[in-house]
């Protein structure tokens, strides 16, 4: 009987894998294994209104878990710019508080999930910020303050086969978060294009960050001088005379060690959300009105 049950366990799973497709995939079947994607059941949905046939970008969930508690879930579906699913898997959540009777709400946190070949990132994010919110036929959501990130509060990584959870995870992340925060400086300090697609993002900036690693028309003019010193790290001989000519000092041994490349690999819809953060936040102003969809 044990046996049967366990067969049938591995059976589900699978078929509800092949129902699922990038993140969708991840982001349920983890939530399948440890029970979450039981915690909370959708009460209302709404969308924004899609315009001369583009998609729509921002979703709203009125949201119920199994104490009887409710919340707003807002879905980003247009990133800062365009970002396909296949190539780059990402679900991005805001939660807040359910409205008052005067419309009146807080946002809470961010929670965010992205993959890579290398497995994935998922976290949530303290979040401030508050607005006005009305939910009826329509839903429209006017007046956001200022959205402010606090601190990562929990998270999960998965690294190829490896789960790693509880506080080594929220370690891991934390650091990972304030290097990617301290890169996204360095770059916003550089001119620099904005508002491109991710695609474009990775081909503009992997020669800069790792001109090592791509072909000789791609290196950057500057990225190679008759004195320069190397050091090898992560099976590359990285060019350190050229992180200390380009980078900040505060970067210095996140390259030269192999570490940005690992974040890069493993996390880079997280490097291009923080670096279009703004934009991302923008996707919030004005007055937006939804469509009730359920």
């Amino acid at each position: 009987m044990k046996i049967l049950k366990g067969k049938l366990v591995i059976f589900y799973i699978t078929v509800f894998i092949l129902f699922c497709g990038c993140v969708g995939m991840v982001e349920k079947t983890g939530k399948m294994l440890d029970g979450s994607a039981f915690e909370e059941k959708t009460i209302a949905l709404y969308r924004t209104l899609e315009k001369d046939g583009a998609p729509a970008d921002m979703e709203i969930a009125l949201v119920e878990n199994k104490e009887n508690e409710r919340s707003i879930v807002f879905t980003i579906l247009k990133y800062p710019a365009s970002i396909k699913q296949k190539d780059f898997p990402l679900s991005l959540k805001f939660r807040g508080t359910l409205p008052d009777d005067e419309g009146a709400f807080s946002l809470t946190s961010l929670e965010y999930l992205a993959g890579s070949t290398h497995g994935w990132n998922e976290y949530t994010l303290h979040i401030i910020g508050s607005g006005i919110l009305s939910l009826e036929e329509k839903a429209v959501l006017a007046q956001i303050t200022e959205i402010e990130a606090a601190q990562i509060t929990k998270g999960r990584i998965h690294r190829y086969d490896t789960r790693i959870t509880g506080n080594e995870a929220l370690t891991a992340l934390r650091n990972r978060r304030e290097r990617i925060r301290a890169l996204a400086e360095w770059m916003h300090s550089v001119d620099a294009p904005k508002g491109q697609s991710i695609k474009d993002f990775e081909k503009y900036w992997k020669p800069v960050f790792f001109p090592e690693t791509v072909s000789g028309k791609k290196k950057p003019a500057n990225w190679r001088r008759k004195d320069d010193k190397f050091q090898r790290a992560e099976s590359i001989r990285w060019n350190t005379s050229y992180t200390e000519r380009v980078f900040s000092e505060e970067l210095w041994p996140v390259r030269n060690s192999g570490t940005l490349l690992r974040d890069w690999e493993e996390a880079l819809p997280w490097i291009y959300i923080e670096y279009e953060w703004e934009n991302l936040i923008n996707l919030f102003s004005g007055e937006i009105i939804f469509n009730k969809i359920k």
